[in-house]
């Protein structure tokens, strides 16, 4: 459990620069859970 909160965690400070992440990983039966949506691009 604590382990894949952590792997989550580090694949959520990776994708900073592209995405943000919207919900926290929460553990849902067996499974866990945590949402990243992406961060809008501004063009040039």
């Amino acid at each position: 459990k604590e382990q894949g909160e952590i792997l989550l965690l580090r694949l959520a400070q990776d994708l900073e620069e592209i995405g943000k992440v919207e919900q926290l990983p929460r553990l849902e039966g067996k499974r866990m859970i945590m949402f990243i949506s992406p961060k809008l691009i501004k063009k040039k």
